[in-house]
């Protein structure tokens, strides 16, 4: 396996363990916290903890869709 592949598969890893960290915290943890304490100056509201990931879905879903169209209608030309 090349170096930097196995860099790529790093920084993504800890992107993602970040990512997955900083959510459970905002979402599991922070409602438990005082509102006055000062780490939730660091979060967004907790409306965003469902919005940003619903989101996040619909456009997976609608990239998707756009896929599968592309390679139905490519795959007709092929046969005429």
């Amino acid at each position: 396996m090349d170096l930097a592949d196995k860099a790529v598969g790093l920084l993504l890893s800890g992107i993602s363990l970040s990512v997955f960290t900083y959510y459970t915290f905002w979402v599991i943890i922070l409602p438990f916290v005082d509102t006055d304490h000062f780490v939730h100056k660091y979060f967004l509201p907790q409306e965003y903890a469902i919005l940003i990931p619903v989101f996040a879905l619909v456009a997976l879903l609608c990239f998707l869709c756009m896929f599968v169209g592309y390679v139905m209608l490519k795959s007709k030309k092929k046969k005429a």
